[in-house]
């Protein structure tokens, strides 16, 4: 019989492997020794995150990403089709996250959608090209807690200013986090426009929002 550890350390690498049918398999010999809420957050969640750093270090690429949450993904929906009603894994905050006006790079902003989902968000990819009006009616609608902004080009980066100016002017500044990101963002920047917080990369998107919103 695999020690807890053991199975934990299964799970997470069954994520890492990009395989469905590793995962399936791994859930289901980890749930005869722990419970769904661990095997998600110490198992399989555990496994994403080293994807993502991973994927950070061009170890992994784009599709590899893309594999591994869809099969977290199946696994998750495994353990919380045998949770009692009631009892699904709670979220741990609303984003929404998009790429502002102007600027159609998606790729970046879609992977730290995919590793926030992965860690327990309940996440709204809004797109790439977003008007700035288009962010504050989405969070309103979905009571967002917290705006993921991103910009690629150093044109476009206004952008993320004009989103927290009109969170402002809406009276949700003080309820509504903002992050920031994007190649040409930098902490200064975000400092300057009154952002809550900087990320880098979706690792640190991920660390940074468990911070602001838990």
């Amino acid at each position: 019989m695999a020690t807890k550890d053991e199975l934990i350390q299964e799970l997470s690498d069954a994520v890492i492997s990009c395989k469905k049918d590793a995962v399936l398999a791994a859930v289901n010999k980890a749930k005869d020794v722990m419970e769904p809420a661990e095997i998600i957050d110490k198992g399989l969640s555990a496994g994403m995150n080293q994807v993502g750093i991973l994927f950070e270090r061009g170890k992994l690429f784009l599709p590899h990403v893309m594999m591994a949450a869809d099969a977290m993904t199946s696994g998750v929906k495994v353990l919380e089709a045998e949770l009692p009603a009631g009892t699904e894994s709670k979220k741990l905050g609303v984003i929404v996250n998009g790429t502002v006006e102007g600027d159609v790079h998606d790729i970046g902003k879609s992977i730290v959608s995919t590793m926030l989902q992965s860690s327990g968000f309940e996440v709204y990819d809004i797109g790439r090209d977003v008007p700035v009006r288009n962010f504050i009616e989405k969070a309103k609608e979905v009571d967002a807690n917290m705006i993921g902004i991103s910009a690629l080009m150093t044109t476009t980066l206004q952008g993320q200013k004009d989103v927290i100016e009109f969170l402002k002017e809406e009276g949700l500044r003080d309820k509504v986090k903002v992050m920031v990101g994007g190649a040409p963002a930098t902490q200064a920047w975000a400092d300057k426009i009154g952002a809550d917080c900087y990320a880098e990369n979706a690792s640190e998107a991920v660390a940074k929002a468990k911070e602001m919103l838990l």
